[in-house]
């Protein structure tokens, strides 16, 4: 990779891809084959291998899983979270994410930018009131949080993986920020077809 690359999505090194560890360069050629491009979270967060690992184990933990939480409601989290975390890699890569397992071309600007005013269900914005709320004021949270979740049919369980994701991604867009780390060109036009 050039100067020049390198400079373009992180302002930390960033190794080459014969460099890196087996175990990485085959995740990040996994993700190539799947995606078509390598996202650049991978390349910059590659200068620290065992920050790596953990990064993404965590990461799938909350992002794949099963749960009563869609794999759309979980990208709002991190979509709408990240904005006011102002992180523009999250925003973008995860919008794009977003847009496409919502097949919307819409939700993901409309979340990023004021997700009360959205197309998406009253059960939808309290999850998002809540991860707002533990993103901005974790110290804050209390057992009417959790009612008020409760009674739109979220669980326990539910509760957790929203809080998760929403620390989680404070992490996410932290690093992403201190890196400088750059969205990839091919988000922005990922999930745009017509509804």
């Amino acid at each position: 990779m050039s100067e020049q690359q390198q400079a373009a999505i992180s302002r930390f090194p960033v190794p080459e891809l014969s460099e890196m560890p087996e175990d990485i360069r085959d995740r990040i050629l996994a993700v190539q084959e799947k995606a078509g491009f390598v996202p650049n979270v991978f390349l910059v967060l590659a200068h620290r291998p065992e920050e790596f690992r953990a990064f993404f184990a965590y990461h799938d933990a909350l992002m794949d899983k099963p749960g009563n939480l869609t794999q759309a409601e979980r990208e709002m989290i991190v979509v709408a979270t990240s904005n006011l975390n102002q992180c523009q890699y999250c925003v973008v890569a995860h919008g794009a994410i977003l847009r496409v397992r919502a097949k919307d071309p819409l939700i993901a600007d409309q979340v990023a930018v004021n997700y009360r005013k959205a197309d998406i269900s009253a059960r939808q914005k309290a999850m998002l009131d809540f991860a707002v709320k533990v993103s901005m004021q974790a110290y804050a949270v209390g057992e009417e949080d959790f009612a008020t979740l409760k009674e739109h049919g979220f669980d326990e369980e539910d509760i957790w993986d929203i809080a998760g994701i929403a620390s989680f991604f404070g992490l996410s867009n932290r690093m992403a920020n201190v890196t400088s780390m750059r969205p990839n060109d091919e988000f922005y036009s990922l999930g745009l077809q017509p509804r």
